[in-house]
């Protein structure tokens, strides 16, 4: 099995559809410990671990398409993926769940972080979080961070322009990172999206969530080949 085992799954009202308003535009996040996740099992994590796979923690983009994803690398190279996925979740969060791996089962050479999209509500906070990341992995593992692209189509023209804004923010963030960090690979769906302007629409279901299935294959293929690439 790839990693799409998991150990508990739930099942609430995500936080994604924030509070309007908040200091940077994009509204204010709310509760997201009792959103929706999808966590391998203990088994899963030892075996990927173990096996040298990869390590995933994401957000709700990443619970949609972290199977597909899991299936596509298995069939790529072998290799395995455990998962630890929340909807809603800020990177801080992401960052906890890395560090509970980091000491409970140690980490393989690959680290996926597919977090950010909730970030959006806080952006200052962000650089921190990727700091903190880098130091959990180490200078002999890989961090591999998938960018983001946040333009809720629901929400209106003045909070759609602070989604823009707020993730350019956050990928400016990364980018400075990478400066610092030469085991940080940032895979730039954000840029593989503005390529062509009719991708924001066909590839993106809401302006966050890939479409089912020509955005969850593009990000996902993106991913693969950066993970896979020697």
């Amino acid at each position: 099995m790839a990693a799409s085992t998991v150990a508990a799954t739930a099942t609430a009202t995500e936080a994604s559809a924030a509070t309007p308003g908040g200091p940077y535009g994009s509204g204010v996040l709310g509760s997201w410990t009792n959103t929706t996740r999808a966590i391998s099992t203990a088994a899963q994590i030892q075996r990927t671990r173990e096996t040298n796979g990869v390590f995933m923690f994401g957000d709700s983009i990443a619970i949609q398409d972290g199977k597909s994803l899991a299936t596509r690398l298995l069939s790529r190279d072998g290799s395995q993926m455990a998962v630890h996925n929340w909807a809603s979740r800020p990177t801080s969060g992401a960052v906890d769940a890395l560090q509970q791996w980091a000491s409970t089962y140690g980490l393989p050479r690959r680290i996926l972080m597919a977090s950010g999209s909730n970030d959006i509500f806080d952006p200052p906070k962000f650089a921190a979080q990727v700091d903190r990341a880098m130091r959990i992995v180490g200078p002999t593992r890989t961090l591999f961070w998938t960018n983001l692209q946040v333009v809720r189509k629901a929400q209106t023209a003045t909070v759609q322009l602070a989604d823009q804004r707020n993730s350019s923010w956050i990928n400016m963030q990364l980018y400075d990172a990478q400066e610092k960090y030469p085991n940080l690979r940032i895979i730039r769906w954000a840029e593989w999206l503005w390529v062509k302007p009719y991708r924001l629409t066909n590839y993106l279901r809401d302006g966050v969530h890939t479409s089912i299935p020509l955005g969850q294959d593009a990000r996902n293929e993106l991913i693969v080949q950066a993970l896979t690439q020697r």
